[in-house]
């Protein structure tokens, strides 16, 4: 490692903009302090609802859940029973047919969303918060790195895969979504067929550009528009199905038995489409910290699941009286005169279920900088109010560019659903494998019952899964190809991170040395405080001896700060500092943040004050360091991921932004790394 240069701002027009030297694996790379806001007799002090809320928050709470966690799964019905009549299936729309297809997505809505996802996996919460890496985070509370490193990493890898999968959902969820309510124009108004892809783009578009102002002010809507749609596709089924009644036998299995037997490949094949109607359940346990358990049942099981049913055996209903209906049954169940209305309606539904992804990909992109799996990203909290509503404008403009590709490439939804379902089956595989650890590790279950459970999921994950699995070449390859371009870049982060630690451990210097030295040299000190961001919890960093070597002189108090990640969402103010007074006025401070929260290097400082280091704000100094890093070392990383690695860190957002550092109050100091 080989010194560069020294730049001297403190000067008060200086935007001087600097890399922390290298974070350790696992770190967050945050910047802003994230404020917890909310009245308190509403939220908890880390804006989590309260645990068991009743009367009048609980109904708040559950109505709001419509509009984030219930979008996506309640615009299902737009495509759903249409995609299992497609040509490819080659299923007519007789009786036989529609009674088994409604069967299987009768038991689907009841075995993966209530039985799986309502009753199990939402009790797999950590600290209150649900999803992938905080299922992956609560079980590595307990995996040793020393202990096992074969299985860590395999469960590493597992959890990082389904959050890029999920990454992938979020691309094309609200394409299809959008795209399957504007094909309504085609049923209203034949004429206006070729205007749909058009029409679906400008919509997405401005819902995209639409994200910078935030969604706290249009999320107050969602809840009662979500409301509004469930209670129109409930009333339009349920008209349908007293003028057919004998509907209502579907819900035997038997008729799914009977369909699958006598269709067999195509049977099995078309639990592709079935699947269709579950997608969205995924959220569930996304959104787990935003709203809680008891908010999210209540809101399934009071109105979600009636109206989809109601809406589905309508739907089956209309095909039994009207079978040319099949080509977009969902809208000839509305009458000529309201086409246009609900047309409207669920445009609007649609794009609630594209903002609840859009915003639940924000969420992952800030899990994954704080548990060291992306680099830093700008991330902007929108509301002084509501709980997680963050923007992340380098995920927003990667999702607006891969949506608008996928409209423009698959022009229709039934194109759209051969790549659909792929992504949300893998997730939901993935699931129950951490699922099963967390039962066995966390919970103590005995093996035979964590056994028999998971494999009642595996059941109807891997049945979906390889459904879907048979439509990569039509399209399915689309969101696997977004996923493992993903898994490769928060990979090559993660390793590449780890490597620039070890080469940064190698470099520092015992701290009681330097001490030592500094006692017997008597370096010139002058007033004020200087902070050494460091991943080096325990020796003297290598930003320091550069400034040592270059300046010569030192800060009366000089502040060696690491910031480190806990696999717990939040962590108390209580346990977040640890503060040592060291010799020659130097502190070893070490903040610790949970994965949901983003720390501010001034509010620590003002943390601090209590453990008796008192840094005035005007008199405060920041050394940081800057990498120029060359992908020539011996470092066991192909060369290509070195160079990809060089690419991601040259590009992430300066550590004075992210961690809400003044910038006219940076020192910067370089460093060329061979790794």
């Amino acid at each position: 490692m080989r010194p560069t240069e020294v730049s001297t701002p403190l000067a008060p027009s200086s935007t001087s903009v600097a890399a922390p030297e290298a974070i350790p694996d696992g770190e967050p790379n945050t910047g802003q302090l994230a404020v917890p806001h909310g009245e308190a007799d509403q939220h908890d002090r880390h804006g989590h609802p309260p645990a068991n809320p009743v009367g009048k928050r609980l109904a708040i709470l559950s109505l709001t859940a419509l509009g984030v966690v219930y979008g996506d799964v309640g615009t299902s019905p737009l495509y759903t029973m249409r995609e299992t009549f497609s040509a490819e299936y080659g299923l007519t729309p007789n009786a036989a047919n529609v009674y088994g297809i409604l069967c299987l997505v009768f038991w689907a809505l009841l075995l993966v969303v209530v039985f799986k996802y309502l009753v199990f996996i939402l009790r797999a919460d950590n600290r209150g918060e649900g999803g992938v890496l905080a299922m992956l985070a609560l079980i590595l509370q307990k995996q040793s790195r020393a202990e096992d490193r074969r299985r860590r990493m395999i469960l590493i890898i597992l959890g990082v895969f389904g959050t890029a999968l999920l990454f992938g959902d979020g691309v094309i969820t609200p394409a299809i979504s959008v795209l399957s309510a504007v094909e309504g124009l085609e049923v209203a108004t034949p004429g206006l067929q070729p205007f749909v892809v058009g029409i679906a783009v400008v919509i997405l578009f401005v819902l995209f550009v639409f994200q910078k102002h935030g969604t706290s002010r249009v999320g107050r809507a969602f809840g009662p528009l979500m409301l509004l749609w469930f209670l129109t596709i409930g009333t339009l089924g349920l008209i349908e199905i007293a003028r057919e009644p004998q509907i209502l036998a579907a819900v035997n299995p038997v008729y799914a038995v009977r369909f699958m037997g006598e269709h067999r490949f195509a049977g099995f094949a078309v639990l592709g489409a079935v699947f269709l109607a579950v997608t969205g359940a995924e959220a569930l346990y996304a959104d787990l910290g935003h709203f809680g358990k008891r908010p999210i049942r209540l809101a399934f099981f009071v109105l979600v699941l009636p109206a989809l049913l109601l809406n589905y055996f309508g739907q089956g209903a209309l095909l039994l009286r009207m079978p040319q209906a099949v080509e977009n049954p969902f809208y000839y169940l509305a009458p000529r005169w309201f086409l246009y209305p609900f047309l409207v309606v669920a445009t609007l539904a649609a794009i609630v279920a594209s903002q609840a992804l859009i915003s639940g990909a924000f969420s992952l992109a800030q899990q994954s900088i704080q548990l060291g799996y992306s680099p830093r990203l700008t991330i902007v909290h929108t509301s002084q109010r509501e709980h997680g509503q963050i923007y992340v404008p380098e995920v927003n403009k990667a999702l607006m560019v891969g949506t608008l590709l996928i409209v423009l490439g698959f022009r229709s939804s039934d194109a759209l659903g051969a790549a659909y379902g792929i992504a949300v089956t893998g997730t939901m595989a993935i699931t129950t494998m951490l699922f099963a650890v967390v039962a066995r590790t966390q919970w103590n279950w005995p093996l035979w019952r964590v056994v028999l459970l998971s494999s009642c999921f595996f059941v109807f994950d891997f049945a979906f899964l390889g459904a879907n699995a048979l439509k990569i070449e039509q399209g399915g390859w689309v969101p696997l190809a977004i996923a493992l371009s993903i898994l490769t870049l928060m990979t090559t982060w993660k390793r590449g991170r780890a490597i620039l630690a070890e080469i940064m451990l190698r470099s520092s210097m015992p701290l009681d040395l330097l001490l030592a030295d500094i006692g017997r040299k008597r370096v010139h000190r002058v007033p004020g405080t200087a902070v050494f961001l460091t991943s080096v919890t325990d020796g003297a960093p290598v930003v320091l001896l550069h400034h040592l070597k270059h300046n010569k002189v030192l800060h009366q108090q000089v502040v060696l700060l690491s910031i480190v990640s806990a696999d717990v969402p939040e962590v108390e103010d209580a346990e977040r500092l640890q503060v040592t007074a060291l010799d020659h006025g130097f502190f070893r401070v070490t903040a610790e943040y949970g994965f949901m929260e983003t720390p501010n290097v001034p509010r620590i400082l003002m943390m601090s004050d209590r453990y008796g280091l008192r840094a005035r704000p005007g008199d405060t100094s920041y050394f940081l360091g800057r990498e120029r890093l060359i992908p020539t070392g011996r470092s066991r990383m192909p060369r290509w991921r070195k160079k990809l690695f060089s690419f991601l860190s040259k590009n992430a957002r300066s550590a004075t932004e992210f961690f809400g550092i003044p910038p006219n109050r940076v020192v910067e100091l370089g460093a060329q790394i061979e790794f």
